[in-house]
This record gives C-alpha cells, structure tokens and sequence, in this order.
C-alpha cells in the first residue's frame, strides 16, 4: 500500500502535469515527463494509462497505473499470502511489460510486434536484417510451442533471470 506522504506526492505530481486544471490528465500532459520523452516506449507507456477509449485519466487512474512501477519494499515481501496481489508484484509487472508489446492483445507477441519494439529501442543505427535476425533469435529462444510468437508463459521464462524488480521501477516520485 502506499504511504500518506507518498500520496501527496504523487498528487502533487498529477497537479503540476495537469496543464488544464480540471482534475485530468491528456496525453500531452503526460509527454511532458522527461522520463517518459526519452524512453523509446514512451508513448506506449502512456498509453497504458489510459482504459480503452478513453483519452483523460483520472487521480485515481493515475495511481493505479504508477503502482506497477513501484520497487517492491521488503516488508511487503512477508505479506499476506491470501490477499490479492500487489499490482508491483513480479508478475503483474510482467504482465504491465508484456502489453507494452501485445498490441492487438491477442495474448502472444508475434515477430511483427517484436520488431516494432526493438526498432523503437534501437533507433535507426540498425537495418532492418539485422533487426529481423535479432527478433527471429528472440522468438527462436523463447518460442516452446512452436506458433512462432512469445506467449506470456514463455516471456515469463525468457526474463526468469532478469531483475525486473530494478529494470521496472520508474522513479516518479524524485
């Protein structure tokens, strides 16, 4: 759960990107954030934020998308075991990171999607050969089933090593 003093930071935050004033966040406000104008995903990001449809996010909105982000404390390690889980646990940041490249949702990362993702994080410097090569490598590895794409079950174990618990914690607050 998040502190008191975290939430009047976090509110004051939503207040100073609220350009409008009415309680709302646009899009534009939020490509305002620096860490978010230089992140390659930035856009997908933000969109995240945002239900279906919708094109302002509320207060609330707000808070429930940043908790992904947050570092795991170790005091919410020992927690509850029959609570919900925390939307900053591993896996809900997984899930969060796999949508970023799901984007027609349909529950797999296909080599189209892939690609799209590395030619953001890449930039231009590379060829698209190479890219292709590097997205075939990706899905070679992590494919178990052989439908050529990356189901969740199989991006969980691609990332079984990595930190995402450091990788995934955007620091908003500082």
């Amino acid at each position: 759960s998040v502190s008191h003093s975290q939430i009047t930071r976090l509110y004051s935050r939503f207040t100073s990107l609220d350009k409008g004033e009415n309680g709302t966040l646009s899009r534009e406000d939020f490509q305002r954030i620096p860490e978010l104008a230089i992140n390659p995903l930035g856009d997908r990001i933000i969109n995240a934020f945002f239900p279906e449809g919708e094109d302002q996010v509320n207060f609330r909105g707000f808070m429930r998308t940043l908790a992904h982000f947050r570092p795991i404390e170790d005091n919410e390690k020992s927690r509850d075991q029959n609570g919900p889980e925390p939307l900053n646990s591993r896996s809900n940041k997984l899930h969060f990171a796999f949508r970023l490249y799901d984007l027609d949702k349909d529950d797999k990362i296909s080599r189209d999607e892939l690609l799209q993702v590395l030619r953001m994080m890449v930039g231009v410097n590379i060829s698209d050969e190479q890219l292709g090569s590097i997205a075939d490598r990706t899905i070679q590895e992590a494919d178990q089933d052989g439908d050529s794409a990356i189901s969740f079950a199989e991006f969980v174990k691609v990332l079984e090593k990595v930190d995402v618990e450091q990788k995934m914690s955007i620091r908003f607050l500082h």
